[in-house]
């Protein structure tokens, strides 16, 4: 049986993470790749509705553990219903968030430990990881200004500056560790420029 790849991508919010995750797959589509585009938390029925909760901006309350919990609920959901069965299929599957976005936003960011957050997940991933990962490095001033001008803003835009540095240093971390499938892309530039450096990379890994 012929494996498909995991490909994520990564990054604070306003990265360009959706956009870019769309234009990857339109030009591996035109190459007549078969893809799924999928996101986290949600890609689901059930995701959906865990997404509903752990962005609601009215759940301030929210523990950062019980985040935790619903992250890989939600992930567990999506790997057993979506992932693994497109990846079975010799399908690409190109997903929005994974289990890096944990280990960034409720290992450090959340200050729980990487490797708690990593434990936790390994039921929920089911010893499935990405065999490439983009993060998209933007200053989270500029990825801050860039939701404010949408009508995204949901509870994780809220949070404290020094939530986003401690997220920021995470990721940093995570590309140092996993460097043979992190590749890191300036998304301070322009979307056409950024796409093609998306796609030279893609080309070369596929």
């Amino acid at each position: 049986m012929i494996r498909g790849k995991l490909i994520t991508f990564e990054g604070l919010e306003g990265s360009g993470k959706s956009t870019h995750a769309g234009l990857l797959a339109s030009k591996l589509s035109e190459k007549n790749y078969q893809i799924k585009v999928t996101r986290e938390p949600g890609g689901t029925r059930i995701g959906e509705q865990i997404r509903q909760i752990t962005h609601n901006r009215e759940n301030v309350d929210l523990t950062a553990v019980s985040e935790s919990f619903l992250m890989a609920a939600s992930r567990a959901q999506h790997v057993r219903e979506i992932i693994r069965p497109a990846l079975e299929q010799g399908m690409l599957v190109i997903c929005d968030r994974y289990l890096d976005s944990s280990l960034a936003y409720q290992g450090y960011g959340r200050n729980l430990g990487e490797d708690n957050i990593f434990d936790l997940n390994k039921l929920a991933v089911d010893n499935v990881y990405p065999d490439l990962t983009f993060l998209l490095k933007i200053p989270s001033e500029l990825g801050i200004k860039r939701r404010n001008g949408t009508d995204k803003i949901d509870r994780l835009d809220l949070q404290q500056k020094d939530f986003y540095l401690r997220v920021e240093e995470g990721y940093d971390k995570l590309a140092e560790r996993y460097k043979e499938r992190y590749y890191i892309i300036d998304s301070t530039k322009e979307i056409k420029e950024v796409s093609e450096n998306i796609w030279e990379v893609a080309k070369k890994i596929l």
